[in-house]
């Protein structure tokens, strides 16, 4: 597996470790469980990695040097993938012939380095793009910037060269054939799954005693990357405007945004601190802070903000999936999200959690002024939230891809 922009070891909601990163190391290890040896790799970040660090039994992960360790943005990161190719390279030298069967590459960058590897040895290209520049400049947050030309074209090369693509959703799957002319017969769809043993449902009151929030408060949570993309700034423009509605509620009302600043977002990383002071949520003298900032969490820390929730909001203005939707109804929370993209999937509308047309801040209010007023129909979303999560298992996502592999090689091969 190739996943150059982001180690699979990062935390997820730092930088630009997101799904991905939760995608590749669950999808590596379950393979891994059915014996495929898997090897990882990743650019090096830091000195302090060592050359190859084992993720568990039967995958490796490999830190490749390609230019400084810390400050290269994503965006900087096409200029380093000649030095990435050529370190791969040289590890793949050192094996005995035929070492590799198929090179699997997450995101685009990926792409472009394992188009060159899987040629040079002579195996299938099997590609996931994880998010496409086309879809997300069709859905671009006020004020974000557009993915630049240089990406789409290197993501059409990718799609042309592929023996096999991965898609997270049938929705994904159309946009690929639909945006880049993708063989529809080379697409195949694989869910991502979630982990059901560490995102459970839990006593609410213990949670919030884990984590220091109030017993009676109103909980509404963002877990992620903070950046325009994903409208965290949504949540918070809402909840100014549940507050002007309920004015009482003042005091019981928590906004709890969970994540680090990433892509776009680092051009202002607090920018989202400096919306919520001139909403009046935070810093007002004699008044409590509404807005509550957190630090990316670890898996099972961030279970437990699921847990301690109300509501959790996912308000993207684009997702190739939503796996923070999946992970926070395995723990039995009431989800609102944006009808977009793999969102759609995600969460089943009525059911499981609220999907909410568009992005506008009294609309998304409106949505969690009814959910809150309501804790019996919080508790059967929760409850349909979690029977929903049990039908997405990594084995079933590993099923797909091994079966998308078995393609691209018979195709490969012919």
């Amino acid at each position: 597996m190739v996943s150059m922009h982001t180690s699979p070891l990062a935390q997820p909601g730092s930088g630009d470790a997101g799904g991905l990163n939760v995608y590749v190391v669950a999808l590596a290890r379950e393979l891994a469980a059915r014996g495929t040896q898997v090897e990882i790799f990743t650019r090096a970040t830091s000195s302090a990695h060592p050359e190859v660090s084992r993720l568990g039994d039967g995958v490796l992960v490999r830190h490749v040097p390609a230019g400084p360790y810390e400050g290269l943005l994503k965006e900087e990161l096409p200029g380093q993938m000649c030095a990435f190719a050529a370190g791969v390279m040289r590890v793949e030298a050192r094996q005995p012939q035929g070492w590799y069967d198929v090179v699997h590459s997450h995101y685009w960058l990926s792409g472009q380095v394992g188009w060159l590897a899987a040629e040079r040895w002579g195996v299938p290209l099997v590609h996931s793009a994880h998010t496409l520049a086309r879809v997300k400049n069709a859905h671009l947050a006020a004020g974000d910037a557009p993915e630049p030309h240089g990406r789409i074209i290197g993501e059409q090369q990718v799609v042309d060269a592929a023996d096999a693509l991965v898609a997270n959703t049938a929705t994904e799957a159309e946009d690929l054939v639909e945006h880049y002319g993708a063989d529809p017969s080379v697409v195949h769809v694989a869910p991502p799954g979630v982990d059901l043993e560490t995102f459970h449902p839990g006593p609410q009151a213990e949670a919030r005693r884990d984590l220091d929030l109030p017993a009676d408060a109103v909980v509404l949570l963002f877990a992620g990357r903070v950046q325009p993309l994903k409208g965290a700034d949504v949540l918070v423009r809402a909840a100014a405007h549940l507050l002007r509605a309920e004015p009482a509620l003042r005091a019981r009302l928590t906004v709890a945004v969970v994540g680090g600043a990433s892509g776009s977002g680092l051009e202002r990383p607090r920018g989202l601190d400096e919306l919520a002071a001139s909403l009046g949520l935070v810093d007002v003298p004699g008044a409590r802070d509404v807005v509550l900032f957190a630090p990316p969490a670890p898996r099972a820390e961030l279970a437990r903000w699921f847990r301690a929730a109300d509501v959790v909001a996912v308000p993207s203005h684009s997702e190739s999936f939503g796996l923070v939707a999946l992970e926070a109804q395995a723990c039995g929370a009431a989800v609102a999200a944006s009808r977009v993209g793999g969102l759609v999937t995600a969460v089943d509308d009525g059911v499981s959690g609220v999907l909410v047309d568009g992005h506008d801040p009294q609309r998304w209010a409106a949505v969690l002024r009814s959910l809150v007023a309501d804790p019996g129909r919080r508790a059967a979303l929760g409850a349909g939230g979690r029977a929903h999560a049990e039908r997405f298992g990594w084995a079933a996502t590993a099923d797909a891809v091994e079966k998308a592999y078995a393609c691209a090689a018979a195709d490969h091969r012919r």
